[in-house]
């Protein structure tokens, strides 16, 4: 069953948050993880949540996320994302 990490965050170092832009692609790819959206404009449609940039990722399924989210490729890359950003993230199963 596919599973969706859905992330806001609010960019504090640019410069940072842009090596780990690049970066980070090759190894979403590795994992069978595809971008779904990436920072594109984003309207509240009801409720207090103000998302600065809304990124959603669909992986094959909760193990494979979780082999990515460990993974040696992307584990500097989150310690960079974490410099760079304050970020909110949740990863939830599809039906």
């Amino acid at each position: 069953m596919a599973v969706y990490v859905i992330a806001d965050i609010q960019i504090l170092d640019s410069t940072l948050f842009d090596e780990y832009r690049q970066r980070v692609p090759a190894t979403i790819n590795a994992y069978g993880g595809r971008y779904l959206a990436r920072g594109g404009a984003t309207e509240v449609l009801e409720g207090v949540w103000s998302p600065h940039r809304c990124i959603v990722v669909e992986f094959p399924d909760m193990a494979q996320f979780r082999r990515w989210w460990a993974s040696p490729e992307y584990t500097p890359l989150r310690a960079l994302r974490e410099k760079a950003t304050r970020s909110n993230l949740v990863v939830t199963q599809g039906v």
